[in-house]
């Protein structure tokens, strides 16, 4: 067998550490085998194995030098298990002195589920149970045997609607100030806002229920696209719409403002 092998390798032009290298089989273990010296495999398993590798590298068939390896050393390991269990002793359980807390858990949890089933049985067929033939019993204070028809659910609650920003609401500015807010409540409307100093405050739409705020020391120039749809709060007193529906109004207000009112 180690003469197969060795002669295969041979005239596959292979090198030993070249087959150890490919197999993972070291190269004593391999110059053992190819001298029929099978005692450095580490047992029969080991054996079949590096000699199976070492057939494939070199171009043999692997199961037919397993099979003679087999006869020559009491045949394979299939042939062996039968008789090996049938010889073999009592099995040995593992830890029999120490108590078995799997057993004992399993145990436990059975005698729980036993007990639940029981009480669950019992409380159906107990004297305080119904089978499926009783009739439910009437309502205390009922004369007949129909059955009293049940309240109907209370109607929930309307909410009322949401209050609309009163003055109130409305933060006033410092007697020396002027706060000017604009409400959209119909519909958008373009709005410029310029400071006592001529800057730029604000210029852009205005969507429906958006709203915008200024303040300044001095005055305030609003230039209003829609004034109908534009409401007016001027240091906290509500003046109304700008003006009307599609009208453009210029307007300026300052500290005392408004004068009326």
């Amino acid at each position: 067998m180690g003469r197969v092998l060795s002669a295969a390798r041979i005239e596959a032009g292979l090198t030993v550490d070249q087959v150890s290298s490919a197999t993972r089989v070291r190269v004593p273990i391999v110059h053992a085998i190819e001298e029929d010296d099978f005692g450095r495999c580490g047992g029969d398993f080991y054996a079949r194995g590096h000699i199976r590798a070492i057939a494939q590298q070199v171009g043999v068939d692997g199961e037919a030098l397993v099979a003679r390896y087999d006869a020559a050393h009491g045949g394979s390991p299939a042939s062996k298990r039968p008789t090996e269990l049938i010889e073999s002793g009592p099995i040995k359980v593992p830890g029999r002195g120490r108590p078995n807390w799997t057993a004992a858990m399993v145990a436990a949890i059975v005698a729980v589920v036993g007990l639940i089933g029981f009480n669950l049985v019992s409380g159906k067929s107990g004297p305080g149970s119904t089978t499926g033939s009783a009739s439910a019993p009437l309502p205390s204070g009922s004369g007949t045997g129909s059955v009293a028809p049940a309240a109907p659910a209370p109607t929930p609650a309307v909410q009322p609607p949401a209050p609309a920003p009163s003055v109130a609401a409305i933060a006033a500015a410092p007697a020396d100030k002027v706060t000017v807010k604009l409400v959209a409540e119909k519909d958008t409307s373009w709005v410029s806002a310029v400071d006592s100093n001529g800057k730029s405050l604000f210029q852009n739409n205005i969507e429906e229920g958006q709203d915008q705020t200024f303040t300044d020391p001095k005055q305030i120039k609003l230039v209003i696209g829609n004034a109908g749809a534009v409401h007016v709060y001027v240091n906290g007193k509500d003046l109304g719409p700008a003006g009307k529906n599609g009208k453009v109004v210029h307007v300026t207000y300052t500290p005392g403002d408004p004068q009326a009112g």
